[in-house]
């Protein structure tokens, strides 16, 4: 299945810098990684996910994840990165993120990561919140 920009209803744009290129003088794979990790946080944030880990909150922790990267990103370019979730379940949701080079209108990188419900005070798993699981489904699961 091919990913469009359509895809996601939401892209977040991130500028490629001159310092994010490596030795092979194209983006680092660890970029890709962490553009991915501030719009997996922003999703987060919208479902209603507590991204501030004080005692006794539940919120999310990266239990797995994997990148695929199709097309070198070069300086200077615009990384277009959408996230959703792609499969919901009893405790657990997984998430799709992709990453669009503007310059040259195309795929970059996917990933996808599996994400847990977790009690930052009793460092133990928890059960998924409704209001999550209804927020979830409400961009489109």
């Amino acid at each position: 299945m091919k990913i469009t920009r359509d895809d996601f209803s939401t892209l977040h744009r991130f500028p490629v810098h001159w310092g994010d290129m490596d030795s092979a003088q194209h983006v680092n794979n660890l970029v890709y990684l962490r553009w991915a990790e501030t719009a997996r946080v922003i999703y987060f944030e919208a479902i209603g996910v507590n991204t501030s880990f004080g005692p006794g909150a539940t919120g999310a922790i990266l239990a797995w994840q994997d990148c695929k990267y199709t097309f070198p990103m070069t300086y200077p370019d615009t990384a277009l990165v959408g996230t959703r979730t792609v499969q919901l379940e009893e405790d657990r949701f997984t998430m799709e993120t992709a990453i669009f080079s503007e310059r040259h209108d195309r795929l970059a990188a996917v990933t996808k990561q599996l994400i847990v419900p977790y009690d930052y005070g009793t460092l133990v798993k928890a059960p998924l919140p409704e209001q999550w699981r209804e927020a979830i489904q409400k961009l489109g699961a």
